[in-house]
């Protein structure tokens, strides 16, 4: 078989996250808008690319006012830094349906090394409109202060609002091109 290209389908996917607030509960919050590529040769999975692309103005923590200020200049400065970007230069099986994708990961302007474990790769499936759709989620821990996300309150009780840390899980849906 040859190589097969797919389109992650913004309508089925996003980018979630999860971080500490005011060390005491998580917060979770959303991209909406998810775009890319995935290449890869079902004979060789090693020579898998992956391109994906996260519009930072869409992001959604069910709070407006919060979702302000993740948009300002304080944190994702959505006005000069539109988006988030993941660049893939290696992905590795790690099981029958799950592998590791090391890459450049673009946050604020900075880009850093990723490595994103690739998990629950379902198999191909024809949708009711002929298309043949897979989906995959894909996990990793970053600190946010790595790419320069350094906004923060100390508080009065000992340590920060915002915690460090930041879990990140991204659900795809692929639909896969025509030859």
């Amino acid at each position: 078989m040859s190589t097969v290209i797919y389109q992650i389908d913004p309508a089925h996917s996003a980018a979630q996250f999860k971080v500490r607030h005011m060390m005491i509960a998580n917060v979770k919050g959303e991209f909406t808008k998810v775009s890319g590529t995935v290449t890869s040769d079902p004979s060789n999975p090693s020579a898998t690319q992956i391109q994906a692309v996260i519009d930072t103005s869409s992001i959604s923590t069910r709070d407006e006012q919060r979702d302000g200020h993740l948009k300002s200049a304080d944190f994702f400065d959505v006005a000069r830094f539109p988006s988030i970007t993941f660049q893939s230069s290696q992905v590795t099986p790690s099981g029958s349906d799950s592998y590791e994708a090391v890459g450049d990961l673009t946050i604020h302007g900075v880009t850093q090394p990723i490595a994103l474990t690739v998990e629950e790769v379902t198999s191909e499936a024809k949708d009711p409109w002929g298309n043949m759709r897979r989906g995959a989620t894909a996990k990793t821990k970053i600190r946010r202060k790595d790419f320069g996300l350094n906004w923060n309150v100390a508080l009065e009780a000992g340590g920060f609002l915002v915690g460090d840390e930041i879990e990140i899980t991204i659900d795809v849906e692929l639909i896969r091109q025509a030859a």
